[in-house]
């Protein structure tokens, strides 16, 4: 005899009447197919029983409770499109609700090192910081002996331009909307963001804000890093952040603080900055 796919008929070289119809049994969660006619031999029955069980190695009649098993621990990066497009990953499977408020926190941190070993100067918030040579500690004895003090020009050592501020902004609105981290959507192992400044960054998250129906509600950056100092540049980052966000001086805020000379921090050899952000949904 020949069996077909789940719903269709059962029918035997045998003869017959008529095929024998199958229908799925409501009552089990294995998935197990039974006649509706009586009319069949009990020789018939038993192969039947025994593909409805999976004995058979047939997928047909595979168990309906693997099926939901298996949905039920899809992995994360089912939820997603195929990795490695920017764009359908940040459109996830699951509904974004409509929220009239979503909080976002966003953290980042990059290595300062000497200007020529990091190729790049210190880019915070939109705006190259000027600085008179500082007292970086050289932990790996490169340039003085180890644990010395080298007074140099700094870099950010990153694969883009390594700008805290933008790069914590950027993940904030992204964990807001319960999208993937920026890591995710910006790899660094991606050429395409070789030395690219950050602004773009900030432009695609506007974008996607704006696409989900959200603006910015208010944004507080704290930045920490021992030196250079930066006061006299917060307002250019306020700016620069209003501008790419479209959004209102009233409505971001910008701190910075030492470390207290404490761990990698304190001693130059790097700098990092938190975010908390919230969105407003759109009033149409």
């Amino acid at each position: 005899f020949k069996v077909q796919s789940p719903g269709s008929e059962l029918s035997s070289n045998a003869p017959a009447s008529k095929p024998i119809a199958l229908k799925r049994n409501k009552d089990t969660s294995c998935g197990l197919f039974l006649p509706t006619s009586f009319q069949f031999n009990m020789r018939l029955i038993s192969i039947a029983l025994l593909l409805g069980l999976g004995l058979g190695h047939s997928n047909a009649f595979a168990p309906t409770r693997s099926s939901t098993a298996s949905r039920s621990i899809i992995s994360n990066s089912q939820l997603f499109a195929e990795e490695g497009d920017d764009d359908d990953i940040l459109k996830p499977k699951y509904e974004i609700e409509p929220l009239p408020l979503r909080v976002g926190h966003g953290f980042d941190i990059h290595r300062m090192a000497p200007l020529e070993e990091a190729g790049q100067p210190v880019v915070i918030g939109g705006v190259t910081i000027p600085h008179k040579d500082q007292k970086w500690t050289d932990a790996e004895g490169k340039y003085v002996e180890k644990g010395g003090i080298y007074e140099t020009q700094l870099g950010v050592v990153a694969h883009s331009d390594g700008d805290v501020i933008y790069h914590s902004i950027v993940d904030g609105i992204f964990g807001a909307l319960t999208l993937p981290d920026i890591g995710q959507v910006f790899q660094d192992s991606d050429p395409r963001w070789k030395g690219c400044d950050s602004s773009k960054f900030m432009e695609h998250a506007y974008e996607v804000m704006t696409d989900y129906g959200y603006q910015i509600g208010n944004i507080d950056v704290t930045l920490i890093l021992e030196r250079p100092k930066v006061a006299n540049f917060k307002p250019g980052m306020k700016d620069n952040i209003v501008k790419l966000l479209k959004t209102t001086p009233g409505r971001v805020n910008i701190k910075a603080r030492t470390h207290e000379r404490v761990d990698s921090v304190g001693e130059l050899r790097s700098l990092s900055c938190h975010v908390v952000l919230t969105l407003e949904r759109i009033e149409k």
